[in-house]
């Protein structure tokens, strides 16, 4: 890092390092904060749109019919921001416990993002967002994957960066804090996260993480937990009752002003160009999810009628319903949902491609994998 770069309104400090060039020491977390007209503006827009989908949300007749999906295309992108790539459909084979198919190593990093946030949902109801959960998230995330050996679950004990491996630490883009400052960034994280404000909850997630990023505390995996905590701070904080929120497109779609933004505040304290980029984002993906989430439930019912109609039963809607969580089965998925025998599963499956619900398999002849290609398709598609 230039020191250069650092102004007299940067909200931390430089300080030498043993390895050479300075880190940045973030200071404690503004209590007030003026916001200029564009940044109420932006806010106005933000928490209407959140509104729309908290109202979507309370209405659910099943939330888990949107919930996992939602969670599974945040996890793909996430984690394509830090260079780790897979397909909504790898993560739906990997779920089939298909894992053969998918040995890639990208693909149980990304679902390990899928199970480190529901991890983090269920311990909500026991625990708020602190210190703990975080070191509990962040052990789920690298659990069996690349980074395993960087201390899963602890917070780091050596100084990280962020640039690039073959440069020396000094030209690196950012130097977070080093590890003698750690214990008193973190702790003042945390009381930040639980303390009383008059600042608006939108903007002070915006706030909460900036500082996590600038912290950095783990030795890797900091971009995914700091993005993972996102949609559980909304949910503690009572801003939405379902976790159908995922800013990750937004920052992936925007990469490079995600890192600069963040980057800026640093330097120079420019905080409301953050903000405002930020609030962009929730106002944005919270559209988007709305429109999602609407076509899935008008989608939802066009399946549930058009099977009503051909005179399936009960358990035979359970599994269209399914689909909307796992947009693909096996004949033995079924037969064990059902309760019934490999026969009649077999006969449920022809029924649902004949009424162009699943998609036949023609790539092999046993183990067979049946996607419901149009949900898929929604999950994918921008409104």
């Amino acid at each position: 890092m230039n020191p250069t770069d650092f102004t007299k309104d940067s909200p931390g400090r430089l300080v030498p390092i043993p390895e050479g060039g300075f880190a940045f020491v973030p200071e404690h977390l503004p209590e007030a904060l003026p916001l200029d007209s564009e940044t109420v503006h932006s806010l106005t827009d933000a928490s209407q749109s959140l509104g729309i989908l908290q109202g979507i949300a309370q209405s659910l007749p099943n939330p888990q019919l949107l919930v996992r999906p939602f969670l599974r295309r945040e996890a793909e992108l996430s984690s394509r921001i830090e260079g780790t790539h897979a397909t909504q459909r790898d993560l739906v084979i990997f779920e089939l416990g298909r894992t053969t198919e998918t040995e890639k190593p990208d693909v149980r990093e990304v679902w390990n993002y899928v199970a480190a946030f529901e991890h983090g949902v269920k311990r909500l109801q026991e625990l708020p967002v602190c210190l703990r959960l975080i070191r509990e998230l962040h052990e789920r995330l690298l659990r069996g994957v690349r980074g395993h050996d960087r201390r899963p679950g602890e917070f780091r004990k050596r100084q990280n960066y962020i640039g690039r491996r073959d440069l020396p630490i000094s030209e690196a883009r950012y130097v977070p804090p080093p590890v003698s400052e750690l214990p008193v960034c973190l702790d003042a994280f945390e009381r930040a996260l639980h303390a009383d404000s008059r600042l608006p909850l939108l903007v002070r997630l915006a706030l909460f993480h900036y500082q996590f990023e600038a912290i950095h505390p783990f030795e890797d995996g900091n971009g995914r937990i700091g993005r993972l905590l996102l949609p559980l701070l909304l949910l503690e904080k009572g801003l939405l009752s379902h976790p159908l929120l995922q800013l990750s497109a937004y920052f992936e779609q925007h990469r490079s002003a995600y890192y600069d933004h963040l980057l800026r505040v640093s330097q120079t304290g420019e905080w409301q160009p953050w903000i405002q980029f930020f609030l962009r984002a929730v106002q944005q993906e919270s559209g988007q999810a709305a429109h999602r989430a609407h076509a899935l439930l008008d989608l939802r019912q066009k399946y549930r009628e058009k099977m009503q109609t051909a005179g399936v039963s009960a358990p035979a809607l359970r599994i269209v319903d399914d689909l909307f969580v796992t947009p693909a089965v096996t004949i033995t998925g079924v037969a064990r949902r059902m309760r019934a025998s490999y026969p009649t599963a077999q006969l449920l499956v022809q029924k649902l491609i004949r009424a162009g619900i699943l998609t036949p398999d023609r790539r092999r002849r046993r183990n067979r994998i049946f996607p419901a290609a149009e949900i898929q398709s929604l999950l994918q598609q921008n409104f």
